[in-house]
């Protein structure tokens, strides 16, 4: 990767940053643009950087490391399906405001021994501490059980991922990460946000921003439906006749 040869340049920062009074973090990712092609099917982003302190000393007990990569917040409406009289229909539901998109955790050690409850809920530390805002009146239990499934469907998607233990820590002071990035993932605007965590206190946050965009064919018709609603319409329809027509003419000659 390009980005790693940045490794000895964030060493050299280091003397214009020891004043500070807390350590700080100089991260960086391995790429801060991906373009979604047809022919997309996910990636891999490294997450690295370092770690400053003030004075140059590392602390006796080594710091740990959490990376997290968000995407833009969705709201969404989850509805649970019953069989009644042998046909699905839907029945209870609940709608959440800001739901991630996408969601990945890494960290340098198993979270529950790096963080107590609170911190991690404060931080969103891990899937199940994500604060999705519930807008519907569904009492605590039945919102509970709607959150869990949502969770559940988008880990099953890889669309949440945790990935604890994983992060490297060299000497004390480089860090890196990776975290998959599915190919599902939605357009937009995403965050890389990395913690420093000392004896189980946050004690430095950093961000690195990245954008995800469609790129090619994909992006044409993405602008077009968007600048051109009613000619995308119907062009969408006369493709789609012209293709039944094709299909039917096909059919007559076999």
């Amino acid at each position: 990767m390009k980005r790693l040869a940045l490794l000895p340049a964030l060493m050299l920062l280091a003397p214009m940053l020891i004043g500070a009074d807390e350590p700080m973090l100089v991260p960086d990712v391995s790429q801060r643009d991906v373009e979604i092609q047809y022919s997309f099917t996910g990636a891999d982003l490294l997450l690295f950087g370092a770690i400053v302190y003030p004075d140059g000393r590392r602390p006796k007990k080594p710091a740990d490391i959490m990376v997290v990569l968000k995407g833009p917040d969705q709201s969404i409406t989850m509805r649970e399906k019953q069989k009644v009289a042998g046909i699905w229909v839907n029945a209870d539901s609940a709608r959440f405001r800001s739901a991630p998109s996408f969601y990945a955790i890494a960290s340098s050690r198993p979270i529950d021994k790096v963080v107590d409850e609170r911190t991690a809920a404060i931080y969103e530390m891990g899937v199940d501490k994500l604060q999705l805002s519930p807008s519907s009146l569904n009492d605590s239990a039945e919102l509970d059980r709607f959150q869990k499934g949502l969770i559940d469907l988008r880990e099953r998607a890889g669309l949440y991922v945790e990935q604890q233990g994983t992060v490297e820590i060299t000497d004390g002071v480089l860090y890196r990460a990776r975290l998959p990035l599915s190919a599902r993932v939605i357009v937009g605007d995403y965050t890389a946000e990395t913690f420093l965590v000392q004896d189980g206190r946050v004690v430095a946050a950093a961000v690195r921003d990245i954008t995800i965009r469609k790129s090619g064919f994909e992006r044409f018709m993405a602008v077009a439906a968007l600048q051109w609603p009613f000619l995308y319409g119907l062009a969408a329809i006369l493709l789609a006749v012209g293709m039944g027509w094709a299909a039917g003419a096909i059919a007559r000659r076999i």
